[in-house]
């Protein structure tokens, strides 16, 4: 009896067993290693598929000489406002169709009949409409990040526990008591499923926006180059949207730590 619960503590202690830091870092390091010796040697022509040194070595004078600079302030402008507003919008309209019957009879049908249609197919009409400036870049951006913002709030609200919304309105609680502390709270793992699967959504529609209708940006950045044949600066730029993206899971994560410490 003894051998087999020291079995067991062995077990639930190598699961417990946090991860050291450097191991998220192991399988990029790896990656970057093998993809250096494939073009080191030579199997796959430079002009496909620059080596990282060189890759590194081109964005540290890009960014020297200001060109990253120049174009990753308008993709940030445009992804910030974007997200800021698709988000915002999002999280109340997922609430109120989660807390409203009524709300969620006659809007949840059009969020899941809208949402299925790719949001770069509305990028020529947005433009048309909107006009070639900020404004159809960032409503576009916004639109992509609504759905998916809308919908895990929709789920998150909708999988509260019935009975802390009937106990809470039961002390007394009005309306907006019940969902600033009962649904809100309850429904914040699901919301931050949303925006984290909306940033990648929104870089999407960054990079097409910038492609289609900007003078400036990274995404207008990679077709210039890609058009060019430049596959080094070209690579810059897909390094740039890759650590842009990256930051972004971070700063989400860091914000969802804070408000659920208790996960």
């Amino acid at each position: 009896m003894t051998v087999h619960k020291q079995i067991i503590t062995n077990r639930v202690a190598f699961l417990e067993k946090k991860v050291p830091l450097y191991a998220s870092a192991l399988g990029l390091i790896g990656l970057l290693v093998l993809w250096e010796i494939i073009c080191s040697t030579k199997i796959v022509s430079p002009l496909f598929l620059p080596a990282p040194s060189a890759i590194v070595v081109t964005g540290w004078d890009m960014l020297i000489s200001g060109e990253i600079t120049r174009n990753l302030g308008p993709s940030l402008y445009r992804i910030g406002l974007g997200y800021t507003i698709g988000s915002v919008v999002g999280i109340l309209v997922g609430l109120i169709l989660g807390f409203s019957k009524w709300a969620d009879a006659i809007g949840t049908p059009v969020v899941y009949a809208i949402y299925p249609i790719p949001k770069i197919a509305l990028l020529p009409l947005f433009v048309l409409w909107l006009g070639i400036g900020e404004l159809s870049k960032v409503t576009i951006i916004a639109l992509g990040v609504f759905f998916p913002v809308v919908i895990n709030t929709f789920s998150g609200v909708k999988s509260v526990d019935q009975i802390l919304i009937k106990a809470a309105v039961t002390f007394g609680s009005n309306h907006f008591n019940v969902i600033r502390k009962v649904i809100l709270p309850g429904a914040l793992p699901m919301i931050f499923a949303g925006l984290k699967l909306a940033a990648g959504t929104s870089l999407l529609l960054l990079v097409a926006a910038e492609m289609i209708a900007a003078q400036n940006g990274i995404g207008s950045m990679v077709l210039h180059y890609g058009n060019l044949m430049i596959t080094t600066k070209l690579m810059v730029g897909v390094l740039v949207l890759s650590l842009l993206g990256l930051t972004f899971n971070r700063l989400l994560q860091w914000l969802e730590n804070k408000l659920l410490p208790w996960r």
